[in-house]
């Protein structure tokens, strides 16, 4: 799970203006977007939970095709790339569930 966000000129309906807005994205859905004049939020429910179990079952599902893809497209690349792939597949892992925390605690406070 990844949280980004943005800045957008917006209408605020409270400032009856376009201003700058911040606008948070939990792995592409919009959770809250903030005026920077008058500071109002408006907060979207994302079930961060369901988010993760959906993005846990696209990355598994659709791994066996992307390795076909990947070996297909060039096989000597493919083979050679593998080991630095296995030995560095741990830490990607580690760093992977350090932001999954981050966004599931985060959501856990809101």
């Amino acid at each position: 799970m990844k949280i980004s966000e943005m800045e957008a000129g917006l209408y605020c309906t409270r400032c009856h203006d376009e201003t700058i807005h911040r606008v948070v994205y939990v792995n592409n859905k919009i959770q809250s977007i903030e005026c920077e004049e008058c500071h109002r939020l408006t907060g979207m429910k994302i079930d961060a939970k369901k988010e993760l179990y959906k993005e846990m079952y696209d990355r598994i599902s659709t791994k066996p095709s992307r390795m076909t893809q990947e070996y297909k497209q060039d096989l000597s690349k493919f083979v050679s790339g593998m080991p630095l792939r296995v030995i560095s597949k741990p830490y990607r892992l580690i760093k992977y569930v350090n932001e999954t925390r981050k966004v599931l605690k985060q959501s856990k406070h809101s």
